[in-house]
């Protein structure tokens, strides 16, 4: 009889210790952007050229169609960290690229204007 209650003892330890090893995933949602990506950017850019560089963006602004915004969130599911990134591109009236801001920084070369 006590070999018995041992043994459910033993079996029910492992089976609830073995629920702490749930693997939890990390969530992405975005636009993954790089800050190599961003240093790539120079004032002047297309539309399009922008858009090689750093992706479709995740959204375009329905008010302001020279606004793109680039936003990427994760939680982590190890910690439950969360990493909020921004970047917006600003474009003139002729669709080029005139002002970058956000959470990346611009090169140092990115009011060189794009020829």
């Amino acid at each position: 009889m006590q070999i018995r209650s041992l043994i459910i003892a033993l079996v029910t330890a492992t089976l609830l210790g073995g629920c702490s090893l749930v693997h939890r995933i990390d969530i992405p949602q975005g636009n993954y952007i790089e800050a190599k990506q961003v240093q790539k950017l120079r004032l002047g850019m297309t539309k399009a050229q922008v858009e090689f560089v750093l992706g479709t963006p995740m959204t375009k602004n329905a008010f302001d169609a020279n606004r793109w915004d680039y936003i990427h969130y994760r939680k982590s599911g190890s910690d439950g960290s969360i990493l909020n990134k921004k970047l917006s591109a600003y474009f003139d009236k002729q669709g080029k690229l005139e002002k970058v801001t956000g959470d990346y920084p611009v090169s140092p070369l990115f009011s060189q204007k794009q020829q």
